[in-house]
């Protein structure tokens, strides 16, 4: 586990050499505020855990200063953020059902995408879960296409965004699960329908379960990480001629890998949560059904 973190310790610290300017003013105008707090704060607990396995922070992390005291990647998110809030605005433009821009139908087919995607894996009532499934697909896309802009490095190929993004939606489906079954009836759910075999289920399914945030984690860093390395690495096999030349060919390639990535990860979150949820049987559902104006809160059809 700690080679691992060693040698992603070597990435990063190329990626904060080869930075984009962005990084480099941020960490400029506010690592020596993140350098004292780590330095006071999060150091020597690092340090102290670090410690019991015969290695340093600086052997996992890198070097602490404050020119990377703010990560490449923490930025990078940041504005992955601020640019999904800022394009969402901008292609929503002034909505109107008679005459929809071009801007307002783009965002009508990624809506009703992820809606019929959530009423086929989930169920009628996995319309519920519709803010959360369209954040994770809209964020990530745009951290996925990030990187064919200059100016900007992917999110989402460092192992500390794609990880976090796991366990964000490990964390949630667990949670959906319990409130709609109790602590008990969601671990149960995990021993399988057969009694006899429980003992032998449960521990398997169990594992299966709590390596999941890595295998989300793992999967999309694995084809970010991948993506950019490949055009790199051909983009310097004949300097000056396909520098320039190869990118831009690549980047159609570079764009559908970008797409597959965000349906995979947002696929896999839908099919996780129609293991622990399950369509309503009290008043306010008929046959599953959610009510119209329920439905057009929690997943809007924008025309």
């Amino acid at each position: 586990m700690f080679a691992f973190l060693a040698e992603e310790t070597g990435k990063a610290q190329e990626a904060v050499e080869q930075a984009p300017i962005l990084v480099r003013l941020v960490n400029q105008y506010f690592g020596e505020y993140a350098y004292n707090f780590e330095m006071k704060y999060t150091y020597p607990k690092w340090k102290w855990l670090f410690a019991k396995f015969g290695t340093t922070p600086e052997a996992a992390f890198g070097a602490y200063t404050p020119e990377n005291a703010i990560p490449w990647y923490t930025i990078m998110f940041v504005m992955a953020c601020i640019l999904t809030l800022a394009l969402i605005w901008i292609f929503k433009g002034k909505m109107s059902e008679d005459e929809p821009s071009q801007g307002q139908q783009t965002l009508e087919v990624g809506v009703l995408a992820v809606r019929s995607m959530l009423e086929d894996i989930v169920g009628p009532h996995g319309l519920q879960f519709f803010p959360v499934v369209m954040t994770f697909a809209v964020l990530i896309l745009i951290s996925n296409l990030m990187g064919l802009f200059p100016l900007f490095i992917s999110p989402t190929s460092a192992t500390s965004v794609t990880f976090a993004l796991g366990i964000s939606s490990f964390l949630y489906y667990n949670a959906i699960g319990i409130k709609e079954n109790g602590l008990f009836g969601h671990l149960k759910h995990f021993a399988g329908p057969i009694w006899w075999i429980a003992p032998l289920i449960f521990p398997i399914e169990l594992i299966s379960n709590l390596i999941r945030p890595f295998s989300l984690g793992i999967r999309l860093f694995g084809n970010m990480f991948a993506d950019e390395k490949v055009m790199d690495t051909v983009s310097h096999l004949a300097p000056g001629k396909t520098y320039w030349l190869v990118p831009v060919v690549l980047m159609p390639l570079s764009v559908f890998v970008a797409f597959i990535q965000t349906f995979v990860f947002i696929l896999l979150s839908q099919l996780y949560l129609s293991e622990v949820s399950h369509a309503p049987h009290d008043s306010h559902a008929h046959d599953g059904q959610m009510d119209d104006e329920e439905l057009q809160f929690v997943a809007p059809v924008l025309t």
